[in-house]
């Protein structure tokens, strides 16, 4: 039986921190799982490959320390280890779409919206202008606010 997954993006954003809580709140009460994507996006420095390629093995690590760093929140929240997904793409709008499309578990992606009227992010505004058909197949997006705190979070998921 396949267990419904929560998609969140890691990403270093303050949104992200209150999309992970809600996140965390949802999987636990409702029996998920969550899973991370951390997107790095390609190096510029095109100069010399072994350049290149220190410069994404160094962000692949780096990528990597950051969700381990995110897992000990996920697992004291939810009991269970979350799901890590780094893709290499040009967006994170990009890297939803393969991703998605790669994986029917993942039911729910969840977003933070810009604390404090900054409005919503690109990814957001994105999903709002242009839909939210990933990989062939409809998916629900929940949009979290950034200033919600610890307690409203516990309220609504």
């Amino acid at each position: 039986m396949s267990q419904r997954k929560f998609l969140v993006i890691a990403d270093d954003t303050p949104e992200f921190q209150t999309a992970l809580r809600f996140a965390c709140r949802r999987a636990r009460s409702t029996g998920g799982h969550l899973a991370m994507l951390r997107v790095i996006e390609p190096a510029v420095f095109e100069h010399w490959s072994g350049v290149r390629e220190e410069i994404e093995r160094q962000a692949r690590a780096e990528a990597e320390a950051f969700l381990q760093k995110m897992a000990e929140f996920v697992i004291a929240e939810t009991g269970a280890a979350p799901e890590f997904i780094i893709v290499n793409a040009e967006s994170a709008r990009q890297a939803l779409r393969s991703v998605i499309a790669e994986d029917p578990d993942i039911k729910i992606l969840v977003l933070g919206a810009a604390p404090h009227g900054r409005g919503p992010g690109p990814l957001v505004s994105s999903i709002a202008k242009e839909g939210i058909r990933w990989g062939g197949r409809n998916l629900p997006v929940t949009v979290v606010p950034g200033e919600l705190t610890d307690e409203e979070i516990a309220d609504l998921a």
